[in-house]
């Protein structure tokens, strides 16, 4: 257990027009928080949609789920969280990885676990109003350097000199699957956010390896707020709630095999079925049921997404709880239509006032 509180959060589109909207609506129906993609070639500009969100909501957490360590300078993207933090009067929380979709629509692979730890440590820092030294490694080849320009004055290091010292700091969550990026994360950011899958024996072995980094560091184990990115279809028909999860299962389930090996802590039987995902997955079709990377046996779905009856998915999402997990970022159908709008009304009115109960 952790003595942090639970929060549930939910995955929005990142869409003009529709991300307030449906911000609104979760608001209403007693989330947390939602968090919405930064990817440039497939959703709408990430800083734009949040400030909307922020802007027609009241008391709602909102955060990219997720941003990544490439496409916006660490002082870029905290200077954008930090504006966002001061205007919502403290209600940003950023996700960040090392790169998918946003990256692969720029003809790049994920940054390597070195350089996404000094882009961390960069971002934390600018957002703490502490000062950076200048790193080339966050720019674009081939810039000269600002000596070169012969001024009667340079900056020496970087800062975000506008930011209010007695502004909330906007915490820093890090999305992880391997272990090298999760013990990190326990230990340099403040949360992990695990996308391993909602398998309780792999959960609980990803939160062990979190809280023994800590514990190395000399940190409190139980002093971190762990969250989970937990495909979910609340539906009595199993068939039909595995369909509905399928395009976002598959989306989250390759993340375990990105680099062509399966990453620790997968069960031997769903190791060939991930396989699979990663040699087939179709960037083009991201995130997208009823294409050929989805076609998922309904045993790995039933273990490593969240279907079924609400009772069933309650108890399931116990388990998780007892093991540490105090944020679920439940990934949706985003159509919330027909089969799709059963179960987020079955989430909404069946599941989350189980999980309000929680201590």
């Amino acid at each position: 257990m952790s003595p942090l509180g639970v929060e549930t959060w939910t995955l929005i589109p990142c869409v003009p027009r529709v991300a307030a909207r449906d911000a609104v609506r979760a608001e209403a129906e007693g989330f947390t928080g939602v968090l919405m993609a930064d990817s440039q070639n497939l959703a709408a500009e990430l800083v734009a949609e949040m400030a909307m969100v922020i802007a027609r909501t009241e008391r709602l957490l909102v955060g990219p789920g997720v941003t990544n360590s490439v496409t916006r300078h660490p002082a870029v993207l905290a200077g954008a969280m930090a504006t966002l933090q001061a205007e919502s009067g403290g209600r940003v929380v950023v996700e960040i990885g090392r790169g998918d979709s946003s990256l692969a629509h720029l003809g790049f692979a994920p940054m390597k676990v070195a350089a996404f730890k000094r882009y961390i440590e960069a971002l934390r820092a600018y957002l703490a109003g502490e000062e950076v030294a200048f790193d080339d490694s966050f720019v674009p080849a081939g810039l000269e350097t600002v000596d070169t320009l012969n001024l009667g004055g340079e900056p020496a290091k970087s800062s975000l000199r506008w930011l209010r010292k007695d502004q909330p700091r906007v915490p820093v969550s890090v999305a992880a699957t391997g272990p090298k990026v999760i013990a990190f994360a326990a230990t340099q950011s403040d949360g992990v956010s695990l996308s391993v899958g909602a398998d309780p024996g792999r959960v609980a072995e990803a939160i062990q390896i979190a809280r023994g980094a800590r514990v190395e560091a000399g940190l409190d184990p139980l002093d971190l707020r762990i969250a989970a990115f937990i495909n979910v279809a609340v539906h009595d028909d199993l068939d039909t709630a595995a369909a509905i999860t399928s395009g976002k299962l598959a989306s989250f389930s390759r993340f375990s095999v990105m680099q062509g090996k399966v990453t620790g802590g997968a069960r031997v039987e769903d190791v060939e079925t991930l396989k699979k995902i990663g040699t087939s997955y179709d960037m083009n079709e991201h995130g997208k049921a009823a294409v050929g990377h989805s076609e998922i046996p309904l045993e790995f779905a039933d273990r490593n997404a969240i279907i079924g009856s609400a009772d069933k998915c309650v108890e399931r999402l116990t388990k998780l709880r007892e093991l540490g997990v105090t944020r679920f970022v439940f990934t949706e159908d985003f159509s919330r239509v027909g089969e799709s709008g059963v179960a987020h009304e079955n989430l909404v009115n069946q599941v989350l006032p189980e999980m309000a109960s929680w201590t």
